[in-house]
């Protein structure tokens, strides 16, 4: 039996574009004289949230229970909302600059990799067998 098809470079690199993005976003706040504070907040916050959705991923996958699966990844969307906006508001109370612009660079990569990854999904599913239901 053979495994899932092997997902092609460019599809790993367009699926992981949020790091390339951060990059960018960091050579741009230095240049623009952006509070770095926000771009470590917004990456900082983008790294956790990325690092609890890794991880509820996994133990879905894991997991023998429907239930169970989506209890972990409807779980960890609330929780990485609620981490991510705790993070942004506890650096914002403390510098508004810093979190505007945590809150800016976090939404922007946010709508990245969603549009990647939603633009790559069908790349990542494995063709329909041959002689399925019609």
């Amino acid at each position: 039996m053979a495994g899932p098809p092997a997902t092609p470079t460019s599809v790993r690199i367009l699926k992981n574009v949020d790091v390339i993005a951060l990059a960018v976003a960091l050579v741009l706040f230095l240049v623009a004289g952006f509070p770095l504070l926000g771009w470590v907040t917004g990456a900082g916050a983008w790294v956790v949230q990325r690092l609890i959705n890794e991880l509820a991923v996994r133990k879905a996958q894991t997991a023998d229970d429907v239930r169970a699966r989506v209890g972990f990844l409807a779980g960890s969307m609330i929780l990485r909302g609620w981490v991510v906006a705790g993070i942004i508001i506890a650096v914002g109370l403390g510098n508004s600059d810093a979190g505007l612009a945590a809150a800016v660079l976090f939404l922007a990569v946010f709508t990245l990799q969603l549009t990647m990854t939603m633009a790559m999904r069908p790349f990542e599913t494995p063709p329909p067998k041959a002689g399925g239901p019609r």
